[in-house]
């Protein structure tokens, strides 16, 4: 379970900076470029899923 989760966090993670930088414009060719609320749904995609990363690391198994 821990693993799988691990995983998800990290695509989540991947995919909001694509989204941030699509949002910014460093990424052009979509309608996501240079669009503000792309840019704040992908660093909101970013911090979860580094807080989903750091809870599901930092809690114990359970046995």
């Amino acid at each position: 379970m821990k693993l799988g989760i691990n995983i998800v966090s990290v695509m989540l993670a991947l995919i909001g900076i694509v989204w941030f930088f699509q949002g910014i414009g460093v990424i052009q060719g979509s309608f996501m470029s240079n669009t503000t609320q792309w840019t704040v749904i992908g660093l909101i995609c970013v911090i979860v899923a580094v807080g989903l990363l750091i809870y599901n690391n930092r809690r114990k198994t359970q046995v």
